[in-house]
């Protein structure tokens, strides 16, 4: 491996077929528009193609909520500048793996302005198991409101869901969707991340009218 793909940290889950991110939302269907078989029909000897199709939610795997995730008059994923998603200086915030409810106490050491801001549980080590669903950690109300306060540029999380989602109300997408902050969730491996002193992206596709979408999110290590 050269130094420089050493560099590239992947923090995402790979979408596969059938995988379940969130109980309730249907298993993305990957299948062939065309196989590589059929296409011989179309094309030169010794020349095959392939075309994919993939129908999913946008909640699949490793995804961004833009503002249009919670709000209608929010930015949607086409509105979303670049700078607020790629190249971004961050940190990640070891909270520790006994910690459910996490607070603006857990953050407030961490000096977050104009960083992307990685909170690392560790609960991605229960990916692909009924565990994963149940008793994740969180964000309190508070955690978000020093992130917002506090300038934070994205905020992402390796758990199942940023909310406690054991009621109705999602006021931590309220809080940072609400200040035009992007959230990455279902996020992995931040233990490989350093604390500081790299770059993160996460970006979607460029799509019109959908708050949601899948990214590879990776750190770029100095």
């Amino acid at each position: 491996m050269s130094h420089e793909k050493q560099k590239l940290i992947d923090v995402s889950h790979t979408v596969e077929h059938g995988m379940i991110t969130y109980k309730g939302l249907p298993a993305p269907i990957i299948c062939d528009f065309l196989s590589r078989e059929a296409s011989k029909d179309i094309y030169e000897d010794g020349t095959s193609f392939h075309i994919g199709h993939i129908d999913m939610v946008a909640n699949t795997g490793t995804y961004l909520d833009a503002p249009f995730h919670r709000f209608e008059d929010g930015k949607d994923l086409s509105d979303l500048d670049l700078s607020s998603l790629a190249n971004l200086d961050a940190v990640v915030i070891n909270v520790g793996v006994d910690v459910r409810e996490i607070t603006d106490e857990h953050l407030s050491h961490v000096d977050v302005k104009g960083k992307a801001v990685l909170i690392r549980t560790d609960w991605s080590t229960h990916w692909a198991t009924d565990q994963y669903f149940e008793n994740f950690p969180y964000l309190h109300a508070s955690a978000a409101e020093y992130l917002r306060d506090n300038g934070a540029e994205l905020v992402g999380i390796d758990s199942h869901n940023i909310d406690d989602t054991r009621g109705a109300s999602r006021p931590v997408h309220t809080i940072l969707l609400g200040a035009d902050i992007p959230i990455v969730e279902h996020m992995t491996r931040l233990n490989i991340l350093p604390e500081s002193g790299f770059k993160f992206f996460a970006v979607p596709v460029k799509v019109k009218g959908m708050g949601t979408f899948p990214v590879r999110a990776f750190g770029l290590l100095a």
